[in-house]
Parts: C-alpha cells; structure tokens; sequence
C-alpha cells in the first residue's frame, strides 16, 4: 500500500465533500432524542456493594452492549412509551462484521453512530485502576470517507452513570445522564489532520492509519527524512512507522465542540 500524502489527503477532501449537514438539522435530531435522557436500564441493577469489587472499564463493557441494543427498544424494556417517540432504529450495517458502521438509522432519514461515555459516580464505592483511565471509544480505522455520508452522518455521544435505582434501593442501574451530537465529517476530519500534523498519515485509500515509531521521532529529531514507502506493526520491525493501536481515540480528538463536551467539568453538578 502507498502513503496516501497530506496533499492528496486534502485534495480528496477538496473534490469529493461538496455538502455537510447543518447545525438546524443536528438540532431537529437534537430534539428529538431528549426524551433519552434520564432513561434506566432496571434490567441491569447492581447492589452497591457488589460495585465494589468492579472496575469501571468492567462494567462499561457489560453496559456498552446492553445499551448499544436497547436504545431504539427502549418502549419495551421501560413502562413509559414516550421513548418511541426518538426515532431511532437499529442499523444491519453495512461493513459485514459484528458490529458495522453506522449504528443507528433516524426517522429524518439522518445516519447515527453511537459512542458511550461513562462517568465515575463519586457517590459509589469501586475499584480504581493503577492508572488514570481514558475513555476507551474510538472513531476507528473503519469509519472513513469511504463509508462517512456529511450530509447525513452524526456522532451521537451518551454520556450514563450508575445511578440508584429509585424502585430498589441501594441497587444501581445505567443511567442517560445527557447527550450530543456532532457531524462524523468534522470528527473524522479533525483526527485524520492530527495524525498527519504529527508526520503519520494513511496508508492506501483509507486503509491503514500509521504514526511515527520511536526509530521515527528520533529520525525527525535528527533531522533525517523520514521513510513513507512502509510502515510497521511493532517497534521491533525496525520501521520509520507503524500502524496507529490508539487511533482515533475521542478523548484524541481536536474537534472543539467534542472536546468540550466530553470534558469531566461538564458532568460534575449531576452527582451534586
């Protein structure tokens, strides 16, 4: 696979993107999926006590297929029907694998991809892992513009804690704590500028996403070019590059308006 440089990058960018979705339109879906917030998964709830022995990357990989599953469905796991109301419906995918791009096809005829946010509940007791954690959502290697509609496409951000199940109490259920959306163009466009801002690039057409190696920076360091004719998977390899494991990372993003809203800050008054 060749490297794909950033001018043609930015080439691409220039003759194929001709329209993107407006802000009226995100804020249509907007308003339609507040009914989401504040919604509880009582078909998960777990005594305070047994939270303790978790981590929370623990839970989040339980809760992240519950919820995955039972967003669009969520009139038939709740007593209230004013969640049929959002719009959503499962997408079959269109990436042939367990888990295709996008998530979820809206009623506006808008494409929704959904990552979670999990917040630590401070009110709760659970084990802390030895390093800070990073939120583990990613806009993979698999979402580019060779499946990304603009004028369609939205990330939708759930942000959910634990939070006290008010039917059983001292047991805790997934809690929508809040949400937002952000076109998947801006998001992906923004993380693909970053790696090349930082020497890396795709490899192929949007195939592989490669970042400087340690042989790599140091080449740069030295003032020495740098080989973009293959890349690497590990260190030993020897490679200028290797393939980017962390790519696409939210947290990793330099989207603005992502940024801002997944920052801790923001949440700390709902566990108040």
């Amino acid at each position: 696979m060749a490297f794909m440089t950033k001018e043609a990058y930015e080439t691409y960018l220039a003759t194929h993107v001709t329209s993107v979705i407006s802000e009226e339109e995100m804020n249509d879906v907007r308003a339609s999926l507040r009914p989401l917030i504040g919604a509880q998964f009582h078909i998960l709830s777990i005594p305070k006590d047994i939270l303790k022995a978790f981590e929370p990357s623990q839970v989040g990989t339980m809760i992240g297929a519950l919820m995955d599953t039972c967003i669009p469905q969520l009139h038939k796991i709740t007593d209230s029907n004013v969640f049929e109301s959002v719009g959503l419906r499962k997408n079959t995918g269109i990436l042939g694998d367990r888990e295709g791009y996008p998530d979820y096809l809206h009623t506006s005829g808008k494409r929704l991809e959904l990552k979670l946010l999990f917040l630590d509940n401070p009110n709760i007791e659970m084990k802390k892992p030895p390093t800070p954690r990073e939120p583990s959502a990613r806009l993979t290697q698999k979402v580019t513009f060779k499946n990304v509609q603009p004028d369609k496409d939205l990330l939708l951000v759930i942000a959910y804690a634990l939070m006290e199940n008010p039917n059983k109490p001292a047991y805790y259920s997934p809690t929508i704590i809040d949400f937002e959306v952000f076109p998947v163009y801006a998001c992906i466009v923004a993380r693909d500028r970053r790696m090349y801002d930082a020497n890396g690039g795709w490899f192929g057409f949007f195939e592989t996403p490669a970042v400087l190696s340690k042989k790599g920076m140091q080449k740069l360091r030295d003032g020495i070019k740098i080989d973009y004719t293959a890349y690497g998977r590990k260190e030993d390899e020897e490679r200028d590059l290797n393939e980017d494991t962390n790519f696409g990372k939210l947290k990793r993003i330099p989207y603005q308006p992502l940024k801002n809203y997944i920052h801790p800050k923001n949440f700390q008054h709902f566990f108040d």
